[in-house]
């Protein structure tokens, strides 16, 4: 997460004007019908905001003005499809402006960046998975779940420094090619945390996910053709 003083204000109206026609666009294709006629997806969204929310309460600041924290987005995506993960996680985004723990300016930057760009991975490695058509619902987990989310965190935190150093106001460490190796500590944890959590509602809750085909995962038999 990147706080607004050390950003343009340029850079921060185009994360505004990019991230408003995203959010619109989710709340256009979003299922509002299948939404308030199912409770139970109704508990499944208020529940992933409130779980979003928790987990980016569990963060680490630093003084550059940048700080670190899960994501969790690969697995919320699985769960609701993306209009409502984008959708929830703005609710959740909004909570942390609300607690002064995320800068209302730079709200637009950080949406782009850590919900809409996690969004997109695992909606795109999703629907690679489901043009593939695999019977097996361990490719599922992996590619889906385990996999995207290591993507995601890469490519956030590769955008992240990439928009400080375009941006000028932000002093990169020397020491930035050191930092490549501690790649790993940031996507190791967020692809664990996601797909354990994809894994345990793959086993016991299928039906929650609503980009888990459970006609040909679990109903077909397990074989090479």
């Amino acid at each position: 997460m990147i706080s607004a003083q050390v950003l343009s204000g340029a850079t921060l109206a185009i994360g505004w004007c990019l991230y408003v026609p995203v959010l619109g666009w989710a709340a256009w294709r979003a299922p509002w019908v299948e939404l308030f006629a199912d409770s139970r997806r109704q508990h499944l969204l208020f529940g992933t905001v409130l779980a979003l929310f928790a987990l980016w309460l569990v963060r680490r600041d630093f003084d550059t003005g940048v700080s670190y924290h899960f994501l969790g987005l690969t697995a919320v995506t699985l769960l609701l499809d993306w209009p409502l993960a984008l959708l929830g996680a703005l609710v959740a985004q909004m909570g942390l402006v609300g607690l002064g723990y995320q800068d209302l300016q730079a709200a637009g930057v950080n949406g782009l960046l850590l919900i809409g760009l996690p969004v997109l991975v695992t909606e795109l490695c999703a629907l690679g998975v489901e043009r593939l058509q695999p019977k097996n619902p361990f490719i599922y987990i992996f590619c889906s779940g385990f996999f995207s989310a290591a993507l995601a965190a890469l490519l956030c935190v590769l955008a992240g420094v990439g928009l400080l150093w375009l941006d000028g106001r932000f002093a990169l460490p020397e020491w930035l090619w050191d930092f490549i190796g501690y790649l790993w500590l940031v996507i190791f944890p967020e692809a664990f945390i996601n797909g354990v959590i994809v894994t345990a509602l793959v086993v016991f809750c299928p039906e929650w996910l609503e980009t888990f085909n459970r006609t040909r995962y679990l109903a077909a038999p397990w074989k090479e053709d």
